[in-house]
């Protein structure tokens, strides 16, 4: 009988396994696929670090994620985190007005810019309406930071084990759970599952997950025109559909809409970028961003699993721990996902409420 296993090795279940190690637990952390692979959502060199939301307990979570980004740097003697700055533009009067309410009552430093100074600022960009700055965000190192993860994890006595598909958890008892893979069944006390778009198969039967859409994104990489520009993370709110950028060194500015692609069988997709989702992009950067090359755009695709409302799925149930739901704004939060995760195997603490099973029913 083993301790705790963790299923999935993408970013949550990473974290998971580095922090059920430093809070001294037995860790043996099962994926499926080779160290780096590009098959599910967590892998590529960049991801946006931001802390600008409407609502509060995102905010104060965000907060939290960058103390614990510096700690996890510090710790491992690796860069993870690149403070651009950044910007969210598009915001509709009332709901610009609620989101500065809230990082004022948060405390998070921010600045108003009118869409002219803007433009002048940051040349590669266009905007037709005010302009949030924040000066904490930035870009996360998102492959890096699996690797970093998982090497801490390690170091702290956790076995990692990739090339290992979980084919099914079943609940056999209050302290034990049986978790079949190819090569037979293993029995922990507890499970964590942090399969990404994979879990709602996996605990099929076992929990009552909220309905979980599982699509297939494709964002670009396009050149800058302008060597000198300066590129902050951004995020332009539209009706429908919101598009958000940072730039990747090496690779060229990442833009991409929030949450349009099909959806899909993540064993079953075929990884293939869309014409109209490519057309839909090199519009979008002909008229917003003019620092950019529209046809040098380089397609890319990933996986998103995302809940109706685009809120987390963090809880436990018995000796079954879930994380999934994550796609879209999830990787800022890895750091303090993991935490959450090690204090719900130990019963140090519940998950906020907004993440429990109970708040999606």
């Amino acid at each position: 009988m083993q301790d705790v296993i963790v299923v999935g090795g993408g970013a949550m279940g990473s974290a998971a396994a580095w922090a059920l190690t430093q809070a001294g637990r037995e860790v043996h952390l099962l994926e499926q696929y080779e160290p780096g692979h590009t098959r599910g959502g967590s892998h590529g060199a960049s991801r946006i670090f931001r802390l600008v939301y409407d609502e509060r307990d995102y905010v104060a979570l965000a907060r939290r994620a960058l103390r614990e980004w510096r700690d996890l740097e510090a710790e491992s003697g690796t860069a993870l985190l690149t403070a651009t700055g950044a910007i969210d533009h598009g915001i509709a009067g009332s709901v610009l007005a609620r989101v500065t309410d809230v990082l004022a009552a948060e405390g998070v430093p921010f600045e108003i810019i009118d869409p002219g100074a803007a433009r002048r600022r940051w040349t590669g960009m266009a905007f037709g309406s005010p302009v949030l700055y924040q000066p904490d965000g930035g870009r996360l190192r998102s492959d890096a930071a699996v690797e970093v993860l998982q090497k801490l994890a390690a170091g702290g006595g956790a076995r990692i084990e990739h090339g290992t598909r979980v084919s099914s958890v079943t609940v056999r008892g209050d302290e034990e759970v049986e978790v079949r893979t190819e090569g037979g069944a293993l029995r922990a006390r507890q499970v964590v599952v942090a399969a990404g778009s994979w879990a709602p198969t996996l605990l099929r039967g076992m929990l009552a997950l909220p309905p979980i859409t599982v699509t297939q994104e494709q964002p670009a990489h396009f050149a800058a025109i302008q060597a000198d520009a300066q590129w902050p993370s951004f995020i332009h709110w539209r009706p429908g559909h919101d598009v958000y950028g940072l730039l990747t060194p090496g690779e060229g500015v990442k833009v991409g809409f929030h949450g349009t692609g099909p959806t899909v069988d993540p064993d079953r997709r075929d990884f293939t970028a869309t014409e109209e989702g490519n057309q839909m992009l090199r519009g979008y950067v002909e008229r917003w961003l003019p620092g950019l090359d529209p046809d040098t755009a380089a397609p890319l695709t990933c996986l998103y699993d995302n809940t109706t409302e685009g809120d987390f799925v963090i809880d436990r149930v018995g000796p079954l721990t879930v994380a999934t739901g994550f796609s879209g704004h999830g990787f800022k939060f890895v750091p303090v996902i993991g935490r959450i995760l090690a204090d719900l195997v130990t019963g140090a603490a519940p998950a906020p409420a907004r993440f429990r099973l109970a708040a999606h029913a």
